[in-house]
């Protein structure tokens, strides 16, 4: 693939001819109101009640780089947000791997990103994998806070903002273990055709 940037700030991800994704710079401020933060020990029972753990068969992208099961530690993220009890936010526990850091002793931001990917589809529609609805990511806009260090907790958070259709509005949030954000996302998810599925599944 290559990538081609336009003199408006508009970068491209082409495979041959075919635009594969697109990204420009996002507003200072994005169109979420971020939840309270969760402590460790909640978070740490929500991820436990996950249905991508509990039913990890049920997962439609079962090698996600992210919240995948069948990734093993140090291979993938394994960030699988479940309920949190009497909120309306899904939420587990991260700690970085040391093999994600910079030079600098921070975690490199493209896995900040990818931390905040998955927990706000899975966390705006926690039952999402039981119930056989397969969504992929539409756009993706993240504004990163502080540094993430690595091997310290962290809790990951998601929730629903609102929905369209097959259209999906989701946030996202990682805290540090003060309870401080240190990044936050929002992002639209799009809710795959069943016959988009069949095929995909005919040709795996």
């Amino acid at each position: 693939m290559t990538v081609q940037h336009s003199g408006d700030g508009l970068v491209l991800v082409l495979d041959g001819d075919t635009v594969v994704a697109e990204g420009r710079r996002a507003p200072l401020t994005l169109p979420l109101t971020v939840p309270d933060a969760i402590s460790i020990a909640d978070a740490r029972t929500a991820g436990a009640r996950s249905m991508l753990r509990i039913h990890p068969q049920a997962n439609p992208f079962p090698t996600c780089f992210v919240c995948g099961p069948d990734r093993r530690p140090g291979d993938g993220l394994r960030i699988m947000v479940g309920p949190v009890a009497g909120r309306s936010v899904a939420a587990d526990v991260w700690y970085p791997d040391e093999s994600l850091a910079d030079g600098y002793g921070c975690v490199r931001p493209e896995f900040l990103w990818a931390a905040l990917d998955c927990a706000g589809g899975v966390g705006a529609l926690t039952d999402a994998a039981a119930n056989d609805q397969a969504f992929v990511l539409g756009r993706f806009a993240v504004r990163q806070l502080e540094s993430v260090q690595p091997g310290k907790p962290h809790v990951v958070s998601g929730w629903r903002v609102g929905q369209d259709g097959r259209k999906l509005t989701a946030g996202s949030a990682v805290f540090d273990a003060a309870g401080r954000p240190v990044g936050v996302a929002c992002a639209t998810w799009i809710q795959l055709r069943a016959d988009l599925m069949v095929r995909s599944a005919a040709t795996a």
